[in-house]
């Protein structure tokens, strides 16, 4: 079981996301918990974040530390062209 964290960077940009949208983001968060056997997990290269997941039209960007267990939420945003 892994211990998530998030940036303040990523919680600001959760609350401004509409209600339904946060809990869904809410409920991904949760499974990552269970991170590597997680689903819609991808690992990123020549990113600043190691991994995405993706929640509809937006995409959760974290790291994964797997040797002291901890997901650190990096940020949340609305896939674009911009996103990666």
């Amino acid at each position: 079981m892994n211990e998530v964290q998030w940036s303040t960077r990523a919680l600001r940009q959760v609350r401004k996301l509409p209600e339904v949208v946060r809990l869904q983001i809410n409920e991904a968060v949760a499974d990552l918990e269970n991170m590597p056997d997680c689903q819609q997990v991808k690992a990123l290269q020549n990113h600043r974040c190691g991994y995405r997941r993706r929640v509809g039209q937006y995409r959760i960007l974290f790291d994964w530390d797997s040797i002291v267990h901890i997901v650190s939420i990096e940020e949340v945003r609305r896939r674009n062209e911009r996103t990666y």
